[in-house]
């Protein structure tokens, strides 16, 4: 690359001469994209299970996130080549689907990949390799359904979803505090289940969060939070059984469409001019009034004057309420939001048994509490931590979202399977066992999907400190003695391999998923066999 000047004095770039690019082909196309894909892999790797390291990643702008989060390290890593943008993608597409284990997934095809690079210089053609691929993950996918296990759970007996949720969490930063984590996500999601229907609308949670305070006082509030205060701060702090006028109208007088001036020349016309806006005020506040409002949660702002006034007129309320916040506020109450006052009707009030006001520490921050609502469909969890920044705050709003999405998809589908690397050991058991009906080349691809199993239970023994080797053995030789496939990783030290004893539990649908996902992205990459791209790639 140069920089050169045309006759006008432009500058302009001289790109390398074509016939110094190079072109990937064939086996090095797929080696190459084997060794991006890896790379990405190894990344992740160390971040695995409830002893995995976190990962520090700086923005352009300083901004600096903690994290141990597969789906968060690959967004916000810069990532140039098309393969690697395909893991990303693909954990990604984890994260979307089922919420938890974007980590795993991707240390599971970097596991596959590696093992491709194996067969491939062993001789073997991508395609058969990829058809072996196809053929295991069949062949766990069905395993992992008939070693499941289903459990009950209702609205009083909601201790397994508990279970459940505090092994997502036990990954996490957050992981001192798991239990009460745990059952707030629960029971959140519980909150706004339709169990009948088996469905979960996760946009009925909202996840507020403010510096300050410990983890442990992060609450669950059946009802809505709202960053905002009474607008003077004379108004009642408290209100019960309050009634919610829902305004997306301004408390200021109407304003023509078109150019217009107003002069005012004389005393006597100004105080027209003031008299005519307080009339505009006063008729306000008192359609609120008579339609029974005992309280206002306005979109846009209003002035001194309009403050001051409900104020005196007992009406207490709250300004430049975000659009998003109204429509939860209008869904957990049951009111209706009001484009004008004209429409406004005691029918589309909405109605709560509590609206207080609470102030944080020796701050001046508060912020607002609407609770007992009509309809308790919407609820918020309320998290603090944190000294002067927000990066604890963050990452626990990741964790909960972690244990959110697990807690719907045991409501969806309540199958479970056992954590700690058992459920793979028992598949790469079950892969390695079905190679051998299969006569052909496939069998050495089928062999290769056994042993890249392997990797995340190998993966979560390494960085618990354990010889992973050894360990892995070990599990393995005790799965096979005693048929049974709840033989895990030890990973916490608890003196026993058995992890329905230690209630580590996953998800099917999750577990499934990460393998489907995880064999479609590696097929994928092994059929590209054709890369163009620069000498230094």
């Amino acid at each position: 690359m140069a920089l050169a000047f045309d006759e006008f004095g432009r500058p302009f770039i001289i790109l390398r001469e074509q016939d110094q690019k190079t072109r990937l082909r064939g086996i090095d196309a797929q080696k190459a994209n084997i060794a991006a894909g890896k790379a990405v892999a190894r990344i992740l790797r160390s971040s695995l299970g409830p002893k995995g390291m976190d990962k520090m990643l700086q923005g352009p702008d300083g901004d600096v996130t903690i994290s141990n989060d597969g789906a968060t390290i690959l967004e916000q890593m810069d990532v140039d080549n098309q393969i690697a943008k395909l893991m990303v993608e693909l954990s990604r597409s984890q994260d979307y689907e089922i919420g938890d284990g974007t980590t795993g997934v991707v240390v599971m095809a970097g596991a596959l990949l590696e093992q491709a690079e194996r067969q491939l210089d062993r001789g073997i053609h991508p395609i058969r390799i990829a058809e072996g691929y196809e053929t295991a993950s069949r062949v766990a996918v069905e395993h992992l359904e008939r070693i499941a296990q289903k459990f009950e759970f209702d609205v009083n007996n909601y201790e397994p979803l508990v279970q459940t949720c505090m092994t997502t969490l036990s990954s996490k930063i957050v992981n001192r505090c798991k239990c009460s984590l745990a059952e707030i996500a629960v029971k959140a999601v519980l909150a706004v289940a339709d169990l009948e229907r088996r469905d979960v609308n996760l946009d009925l949670i909202k996840v507020e969060g403010k510096v300050g305070g410990k983890l442990e006082d992060t609450e669950l509030i059946y009802g809505i939070l709202v960053d905002k205060d009474m607008s003077h701060p004379q108004m009642p702090k408290q209100i019960e059984d309050a009634h919610i006028a829902i305004l997306t109208c301004p408390f200021e007088p109407p304003k023509p469409k078109t150019k217009h001036k107003v002069d005012i020349d004389t005393v006597e016309k100004f105080e027209t001019l003031r008299k005519q806006e307080q009339q505009y005020f006063d008729e306000m506040v008192q359609k609120c009034k008579d339609v029974g409002a005992t309280l206002v949660i306005c979109q846009w702002g209003f002035d001194d004057e309009a403050n001051h006034l409900l104020m005196h007129r007992n009406l207490p309320a709250v300004r430049w309420v975000g659009g998003v916040e109204l429509e939860l506020i209008a869904i957990a109450t049951g009111g209706r939001i009001v484009p004008r006052f004209q429409e406004l009707t005691p029918e589309k009030l909405g109605k709560a048994g509590m609206v207080r006001e609470k102030s944080f520490g020796t701050t001046k921050e508060r912020m607002l509490y609407i609770e007992h609502c009509a309809n308790s469909k919407a609820v918020t969890i309320f998290i603090r931590g944190g000294t002067r920044n927000k990066m604890m705050i963050e990452e626990t709003k990741r964790s909960i979202h972690d244990a959110l999405c697990v807690a719907r998809n045991l409501i969806r589908n309540n199958s479970i399977v056992y954590g700690g690397g058992a459920a793979e050991i028992t598949c790469s058991l079950a892969v390695d066992a079905a190679a051998d009906k299969y006569p052909g080349v496939e069998q050495y691809a089928i062999r290769a999907f056994a042993e890249a199993l392997d990797s995340v239970p190998m993966a979560l023994a390494e960085n618990s400190g354990l010889q992973p080797i050894e360990t892995l053995s070990a599990v393995k030789s005790q799965q096979i003695k005693e048929n049974i496939p709840f033989y895990g990783i030890d990973c916490n030290d608890v003196g026993t391999n058995d992890m329905r004893e230690q209630n580590v539990f996953e998800t099917l649908i999750g577990k499934q998923q990460q393998i489907l996902l995880a064999t479609q992205v590696v097929k994928m990459i092994l059929k590209i066999d054709d890369v163009i791209s620069n000498s230094e790639y």
